[in-house]
This record gives structure tokens, C-alpha cells and sequence, in this order.
């Protein structure tokens, strides 16, 4: 079951200003979805992101929204977005069956939405670095449960790699030099 950019789509959940410098590892979490966002866009993989009660919570992180060029956000009153009616209706006309998701707070939005996705039919990668909460603890139990309903935990390379699927592109090329190669080096945190 490997992951096909043609059938993805990213979702990144709630990475709300007011939220984000509560979550236990936020930054890291919002720094990761950036990455793994300008990766999708630049394989034509659609970014959502969605807002829970943003006159509360606040909008998306800045830092995040100003890493993706062209994204759709959603705004939402349920934990779940599946719930609500217009997101699923037009989740589904896109044809992509295959959601990474990540965001905040990994026990409660993320996985309702995850559970909402399964539960619907969507084959759910839950993207583990990019996913938190203000408690590690709830990430960790948040991310065994999705995994348990059907949901793939992985990684942020894995998902590159995947979707690049060949080495002797030239978007392999330019993924390479621009995102891959520059973040070997880096120690990652698996919330």
C-alpha cells in the first residue's frame, strides 16, 4: 500500500496561533507540516488546512501559511471535519483517496477527522512528526488509535519518497536538491 501523489491529498488540521505554543513540540510539529506542504505543492499534491473556531483559537500559524503558496482552508465547527457536509461532498469530486494528515491536537481534531475519514472509506496516513498535542502522551495514544482503526502511521521522507516513487526524474532531481538533501542532517522528534 504505498502512497501515490496522484491519489493524495495533505490535510493539516488545525496548527491554530493561539493553540501552537501550548502543544507539547508545536513548533517542530508546524516547521514539519511546512516541509512536508511545500513537498506536496511542488508535486501537485493539493495542501488543505482547516481552522477550529478561529475568532477563539486564532488563525492558521503564520509561519506555516507563508511556507505554502496555494492551499485551501476550511473552517469548522465539528472536531471532526468530515462532519461537516461541504468538506466530505467536496473531498470526494477530487478523487483522491489517500489523506496524509497531520495537525493539532493529535487526540481530539486530528483524530476524529482521521476516524471520519476511515470511516468513510479514505486509506489515512497519519503524519507523525507533524502531529501533536499539549500533552505527548496523547499524541503517542492518539496516533495507536487511529493506527488501530485502519490508519498508517509515517514519516515525512517516507512519504516524499513515495510519492517521488523513481530516482532518475528530473522532479527527483529537484525535490532532491531543494527538500531532501538540505534536511538529512536534521534530528527529528516522533511525537
Amino acid at each position: 500500500m504505498l502512497l501515490n501523489r496522484e491519489k493524495s491529498l495533505m490535510l493539516m488540521v488545525d496548527f491554530q496561533a493561539g493553540l501552537v505554543p501550548v502543544i507539547d513540540g508545536g513548533a517542530q510539529a508546524v516547521e514539519e507540516a511546512a516541509w512536508m506542504g511545500r513537498v506536496a505543492e511542488t508535486l501537485d499534491v493539493p495542501v488543505w488546512v482547516t481552522e477550529q473556531y478561529p475568532e477563539k483559537l486564532g488563525g492558521t500559524a503564520t509561519n506555516l501559511l507563508g511556507a505554502l503558496q496555494d492551499y485551501r482552508l476550511w473552517k469548522k465547527c465539528h472536531f471532526g471535519i468530515m462532519a461537516e457536509t461541504e468538506f466530505g461532498e467536496v473531498l470526494r469530486e477530487t478523487g483522491r483517496t489517500q489523506i496524509v494528515l497531520c495537525g493539532t491536537e493529535a487526540h481530539i481534531c486530528v483524530l476524529q477527522t482521521g476516524l471520519g475519514l476511515l470511516a468513510a472509506g479514505y486509506e489515512v496516513y497519519w503524519l507523525t512528526e507533524a502531529t501533536a498535542s499539549r500533552r505527548m502522551e496523547e499524541a503517542q495514544l492518539a496516533r495507536q488509535r487511529a493506527c488501530q482503526a485502519g490508519a498508517v502511521a509515517v514519516s515525512a521522507d517516507m512519504v516524499a519518497y513515495e510519492w517521488l516513487h523513481r530516482c532518475d526524474t528530473p522532479t527527483f532531481k529537484q525535490v532532491h536538491q531543494e527538500f531532501l538533501k538540505p534536511r538529512s542532517a536534521r534530528p527529528l522528534r516522533f511525537f
